[in-house]
């Protein structure tokens, strides 16, 4: 029987999947939320928001966009937020936002796309 751990080489620390676990100031909510993400001096282009946090968000991502750039994301609805890339890679990024998102907006957005395919990532 295989067993898939975090001690295995492919879950192991240094990898992907276990940093990805690793150092996150808030819980993320798995989504599936279509937005904007304009990279700075670069043209904007649509995504797919797969899961937010107050704190950042993971997204797709066919351009490669090196870490510690900045970029904007922008759902429908509500005002561009500034975030700094953490990674990117296989076409997804992880970004962490400039400030936190109020936990009342967070709210919101989550409210707004609950009956969309919210969680359907």
């Amino acid at each position: 029987m295989n067993s898939t751990t975090w001690n295995d080489s492919r879950f192991g620390p240094g990898s992907y999947e276990h940093a990805s676990q690793e150092d996150r100031s808030a819980p993320r909510l798995r989504v599936h939320i279509g937005a904007t993400l304009r990279p700075a001096g670069g043209r904007a282009f649509d995504t797919i928001i797969r899961d937010l946090s107050v704190g950042g968000f993971t997204a797709t991502s066919p351009a490669r966009l090196e870490a510690h750039n900045f970029c904007w994301l922008t759902i429908p609805g509500f005002p561009a937020m500034q975030a700094e890339v953490v990674w990117w890679e296989a076409g997804m990024i992880g970004a962490a936002f400039g400030s936190l998102i109020d936990h009342d907006v967070f709210d919101a957005i989550v409210a707004q796309y609950r009956g969309s395919d919210l969680g359907a990532a």
